[in-house]
Parts: C-alpha cells; structure tokens; sequence
C-alpha cells in the first residue's frame, strides 16, 4: 500500500503544482488533491519540501528510463545523440502538469538544497550521455564544449517551449536540437 499511497500523493503534487503553483501549492492543496489527510503527506514525507523532491525523483526516473530506453535501441554515435533529444522532448514531459512541476523545481532548485542537488544530477546525465555520443564524433578538445552547448539547447528549447514563447511542438523542439547537432558535427 505504501507505493501506491506514495505515488497517489505524488500525482497529487503535480496536480497542484499546476493548479496553485509552487507558492500557493500547501500540504492541503496537495492533500485535497488526493483525498487524504494532510497527516498521511507528513506521515509519508514530512511536509512539502521532502514531497516536492520525491516528485522530482520520480519524474527524473520517467526521463531517465526513457532515455535509457532510447539508447538501447540506438545503434551508432549518432543515433544515441539523436535518441538523447528524442527522450528530452518526450511527449509526457509536455503535458501542462508535468511542465508546471518542471518549472517549480527549476525555480527552487536554487533555494533548496535537496532540489539544488536533483538539478545536478540531471544535469551531469545530460552532459554525460551527450559526451558518450559525440566522443568519436568530435575532437578532444571540443568534447566539453559541444556536450555543454548541445545539453544548453536541449533545457533552452524545452523551457522555451514550456513557457510557450515561441509556436514550438515537441517534435518542432526535437528537429531544431537536431539541426543544431548535424551543424556542430559539420563543422567538427
């Protein structure tokens, strides 16, 4: 019962995320939200600091099973960057929910240390499975520089799109990452 409640409650905290915000968002938004006592979050998680990092953790897993799933199936250098962007601009990661709890947790991640340390995580997965693709791709001494540009395009045209700012589709998203790819790897 403890997972599903755990997951029921999590759910719950992408649900008024978007519908409240982060600020707004309460132990009772979030308790309402599932139908439970604001005692049964406190009992699981503490309050909404430790719920909001557990939220992340499992949309962080989502992101990461499907990349990895991606590269699996990814068969040369190439292919494997390509599958990196793919999983990046996934059709769940887009769903307003989901983009509302991704936003909360990029503006918090610099006043909390518990989210401070998920976004390090995150982004050193990135810029690793960037690296390991373009490895025999580009020259030595562009490695850093490619994978940190590439992994700057990925989070800039995901927020972009997230906050609606340009007419961008995830697949619109995934072909402009992908043009700037081939170019950097034309010029290596």
């Amino acid at each position: 019962m403890e997972p599903l409640r755990k997951r029921q409650l999590i759910e719950a905290t992408v649900a008024s995320l978007h519908s409240h915000g982060f600020a707004d968002t309460t132990v009772q938004t979030i308790s309402r939200a599932a139908g439970v006592s604001p005692g049964i979050i406190h009992h699981y998680f503490g309050g909404k600091a430790a719920l909001l990092e557990a939220t992340m953790r499992a949309l962080l897993a989502e992101w990461r099973d499907g990349t990895v799933a991606a590269l699996r199936a990814a068969p040369t250098p190439l292919a494997r960057l390509e599958a990196v962007i793919d999983a990046s601009f996934a059709e769940r990661q887009f769903q307003p929910q989901v983009i509302a709890t991704w936003l909360a947790f990029w503006a918090e991640a610099r006043h909390h240390p518990g989210l401070a340390r998920l976004q390090r995580i995150y982004a050193r997965r990135l810029t690793s499975h960037l690296r390991h693709g373009l490895r025999p791709l580009v020259a030595a001494g562009r490695l850093t520089e490619a994978a940190s540009g590439l992994a700057a395009i990925i989070d800039g045209l995901w927020l972009s799109l997230a906050l609606g700012q340009h007419a961008l589709t995830p697949a619109a998203a995934r072909a402009l990452a992908r043009d700037h790819l081939h170019r950097q790897l034309g010029r290596a």
